[in-house]
């Protein structure tokens, strides 16, 4: 495949951001040409061949920002190979099981039916308590009931960005 694969994100804290910076590493290893920005800079798909799109998910919700990005390019990205990946379950265990095999918010599930991503995939995330507020990690502690930490797959990462790379190529 010829052009530049979008790697756009939504992320509060930086763990996401992280995520999306792997996958462009391994696109380019894979000899692919990868952009790495966040949702809210993107302004026109046109120059993409692909688009990956990843949001941290807040207490079952993706953030404003990455709701809004699907939403307004929700034709251009049913017409473009799509991959979508939520970040945030923390604690040992498969990471879809770990939100009870909610790949999406459920308000967005409509969305992602309708422009119909190769794949939805759910990594582990990282709370870092240095970085929440104290609001945040009553309700991390008390209400959601996750442990703080990194438990980012980095392997799984590679792995399925690979997978992408190679669909690319074949493409």
């Amino acid at each position: 495949m010829n052009g530049n694969i979008l790697v756009t994100y939504a992320s509060k804290y930086g763990a996401t951001k992280e995520i999306a910076e792997k996958m462009g590493k391994v696109l380019r290893k894979e000899g692919l040409h990868a952009d790495i920005a966040p949702v809210d800079t993107i302004q026109d798909l046109n120059s993409y061949k692909a688009v990956i799109m990843g949001s941290a998910v807040y207490i079952g919700k993706w953030p404003k920002e990455a709701e809004n990005f699907l939403r307004a390019n929700e034709k251009k990205l049913a017409h473009l190979p799509f991959w979508l990946f939520s970040s945030g379950p923390t604690g040992e265990g498969d990471p879809v099981k770990l939100v009870d095999g909610q790949r999406l918010p459920a308000a967005l599930q409509p969305v992602a039916d309708r422009i119909q991503p190769r794949d939805v995939a759910v990594f582990h995330g990282y709370i870092n308590p240095d970085k929440v507020n104290a609001i945040e990690k009553w309700a991390i502690k008390s209400l959601v009931k996750k442990p703080f930490g990194d438990f980012r797959d980095w392997d799984a990462i590679a792995s399925w960005t690979t997978g992408i790379a190679a669909a690319l190529k074949d493409a």
